[in-house]
């Protein structure tokens, strides 16, 4: 009740109104509502004046909308509702991670077969030239599918890896980024994705290399070779070189792709097809590829060079090509890795971004089709 007494005085002169303690406790005490003493001429009509029923009226208005507005505001205010809504929260975007996660590690594990496995004589065309300083490689047009199976199943872990890591990434930079940073979001989550999909990549690539210069018959038993002759360590040979590599490769290529998609997109105001697609991914590979081609012949070098090791490391690996065959020698194999990654990008992107769309599609049609209660 939220007048509890009006007390009206023997002498008749004044009205005391005392507000109760749930009064007091929804306006509070430093509230609006510190009601005083009003003057009423009651000894003559008994507290029966319009001027009392009017104020009490008023009083009894005035508290019924504060405690309405306080149970508008309690729900929100209540811990244990803050800490569901806080765990819904948190849940739909564990489930939203987890959805991006997947959705990316399927897709780029599908493009990343896809086109090592068209490419791959390309690669070993590319990967002998680099390496015919070295001796001992076999004929050029050779067994150009030597060690393929060993290197798919490299592949595609790693592609699902790296592209599992650079979206989700990738989309939360550019939640909290201004549009015109996206490109350190392109570049950021390119670099994430790369190095922790390298720690997969660098035992495939050391295999593949050896495997395509002629130094071992089959995956296995390059395997069991290196690692009896240069330990586990040998499996990372040319880590660092790798990274040289692939780090500024990943970051640029997906950089490139995105920012051209972006503009294309702008500029025909329209979602691109997959046409249009393919051919932003084969400009962004063949790119990347040409300019990132001296780092991957050095790459190459300390890869194949096997326990013998001719080169003491990336400085001493530049010194003595350049010094032994000449500054060209950094960009052997240039035409080949153009046409592999150009060709390359174009596949990898087109089938990243139709796995993707399939994928996004299905999950739709579950949610619209799912019984009600089950979404």
């Amino acid at each position: 009740m939220a007048v509890s007494m009006l007390q009206l005085s023997r002498s008749g002169a004044h009205v005391d109104v005392e507000t109760s303690r749930s009064a007091r406790h929804c306006v509070g005490d430093g509230g609006f509502w510190n009601l005083r003493k009003r003057d009423c001429s009651l000894h003559q009509c008994g507290g029966n004046c319009g001027a009392e029923r009017q104020h009490q009226r008023s009083v009894d208005s005035f508290l019924s909308r504060k405690r309405c507005e306080k149970l508008k505001r309690s729900p929100a205010d209540r811990p244990l509702l803050k800490f569901t809504v806080s765990s819904v929260q948190e849940t739909q975007k564990a489930a939203s991670l987890l959805h991006d996660i997947y959705v990316g590690a399927v897709a780029g594990a599908t493009a990343g077969v896809v086109v090592e496995a068209a490419l791959y004589p390309i690669d070993t065309i590319k990967t002998r030239l680099q390496a015919a300083h070295l001796g001992g490689n076999p004929s050029l047009f050779k067994g150009l599918y030597s060690g393929l199976a060993g290197n798919l199943a490299g592949v595609l872990p790693a592609s699902a890896v790296f592209v599992g890591v650079y979206e989700p990434v990738k989309r939360k930079l550019l939640s909290v980024l201004p549009d015109q940073f996206s490109s350190i979001a392109h570049l950021t989550a390119g670099v994430c994705g790369g190095g922790i999909s390298s720690l997969i990549r660098v035992p495939t690539e050391v295999v593949k290399q050896r495997m395509q210069t002629g130094q071992f018959v089959s995956p296995q038993s390059a395997v069991r070779q290196i690692v009896a002759k240069e330990g586990i360590r040998g499996l990372y040979a040319g880590f660092r070189s790798f990274l040289l590599r692939d780090l500024p490769f990943d970051a640029f290529q997906f950089c490139i792709y995105e920012q051209l998609k972006i503009s294309y997109a702008k500029r025909v105001r329209r979602e691109l097809n997959d046409t249009e697609t393919a051919f932003i991914g084969a400009i962004a590979g063949a790119m990347t590829g040409a300019v990132t081609t001296p780092l991957d012949v050095i790459k190459t070098r300390l890869m194949i060079q096997g326990p013998n090791q001719q080169y003491k490391g990336i400085q001493d690996c530049v010194v003595k090509i350049i010094r032994d065959e000449g500054a060209g020698t950094l960009f052997q194999g240039l035409g080949p890795r153009i046409l592999w990654i150009g060709v390359g990008g174009s596949i990898f992107f087109g089938a990243l971004e139709k796995t993707k769309e399939s994928m996004e599609e299905r999950s739709l049609s579950k949610i619209i089709t799912a019984p009600a209660g089950y979404v």
